[in-house]
């Protein structure tokens, strides 16, 4: 069972009876050392109504969590509204660049902090699926409240795809035009080795709150090497992970693929063919899940794009351009051929 944050702290003991075989108290001793449980610091009772201010968006339990809104220029109405979810370790201003060339085409995007992360509560501290998906239908609500008619697409990078799929398999899924997931996190447990969950599962068990890093894995998650570097220097981004963050991910990524066959919008998928993050196995596997995979491809309900030069980072690359292309022309008309005609690499890798 996870604990609320903060974690009550308790000390225990254990006295080995004469005559207990040794096995029997080593048993105990491994018996305690997994006692240990993540910690989530779960959102609070629904107290207050979702909306949007210029600081934040207020969720249900009524936390703040910072947000950042990119207009058409010249206060024009917006011919579509975005909302966009970070992923893992990042925050809002991973859509800046993306923000403003979307503006600049009549788009108006939102882009918070979810919980755990940048500025919003409990920085570091894995919030809980439920959490994730009760502020996104916040955000969704609070949108829809502010441009009634307008369509409304959500953009997910990475962890902020997985949490969408899972959004959009809940029983009363947000009401949207469409969601596109760019690298979708869905390298969940059933595409890992062995050594790896079973390696997570025993730290998470004895040592939640460690700090793990990924600088020593040498995974490129981009060819913009001076976006990695203000990356690196800001300090809202978070460098050092906690073990039971990690696993929290890892279990959003395993109900993401499970959500795959729910996920009955219209859907736009990117993904980058040097990807080192998210094996290609496993956007395959959540691909041929789909409601629709048999008729995914150029003007299908589910298109499936496939960048050779993209990273995991696909926003932010240097042929960022290119991406973001694609997803205008998608959002201005979901059957019409995309830009790149990179959809047909998509196509034949599915």
């Amino acid at each position: 069972m996870s604990r609320r944050h903060p974690p009550p702290r308790s000390r225990r003991s254990v006295r080995v009876r004469p005559g207990w075989p040794a096995g029997w108290a080593l048993l105990v001793v491994a018996m305690l050392a997994v006692a240990c449980s993540p910690v989530v610091a779960l959102s609070g009772p629904a107290v207050a109504a979702p909306g949007i201010a210029e600081a934040g968006l207020i969720a249900r339990d009524g936390a703040r969590l910072p947000l950042r809104i990119w207009r058409p220029a010249d206060g024009q109405a917006p011919r579509a509204i975005l909302i966009a979810l970070h992923g893992f370790n990042d925050y809002r201003n991973f859509f800046a660049a993306a923000g403003s060339f979307f503006a600049a085409r009549g788009i108006q995007s939102y882009a918070y902090d979810q919980r755990g992360f940048g500025a919003a509560p409990h920085p570091g501290l894995w919030p809980g699926e439920a959490a994730l998906v009760d502020d996104l239908k916040a955000a969704v609500h609070a949108a829809r409240e502010r441009h009634p008619g307008v369509p409304l697409y959500l953009l997910g990078e990475s962890m902020g795809a997985a949490v969408i799929m899972t959004a959009m398999a809940d029983p009363q899924p947000p009401r949207v035009d469409g969601v596109i997931l760019v690298a979708p996190a869905v390298w969940g447990r059933a595409s890992m080795p062995w050594y790896q969950t079973t390696a997570l599962w025993l730290a998470v068990h004895t040592l939640p709150g460690g700090q793990v890093s990924g600088r020593s894995l040498g995974i490129k998650p981009s060819d913009n090497i001076e976006m990695l570097r203000a990356l690196g220097r800001d300090p809202l981004v978070i460098k050092q992970s906690r073990v039971d963050a990690v696993y929290g991910l890892v279990n959003l990524m395993d109900r993401a693929m499970a959500s795959a066959p729910s996920v009955r919008a219209p859907a736009l998928i990117l993904y980058g063919e040097r990807d080192e993050l998210i094996p290609p196995a496993a956007v395959r596997e959540m691909v041929s899940r789909l409601p629709d995979a048999a008729g995914a491809g150029p003007g299908g309900r589910q298109r499936v794009v496939a960048y050779p030069d993209g990273y995991h980072m696909l926003t932010r690359d240097l042929q960022a351009e290119t991406v973001l292309k694609d997803i205008a022309a998608w959002i201005a008309d979901p059957e019409a051929p995309l830009p790149s005609g990179a959809e047909e690499e998509g196509a034949a890798a599915h």
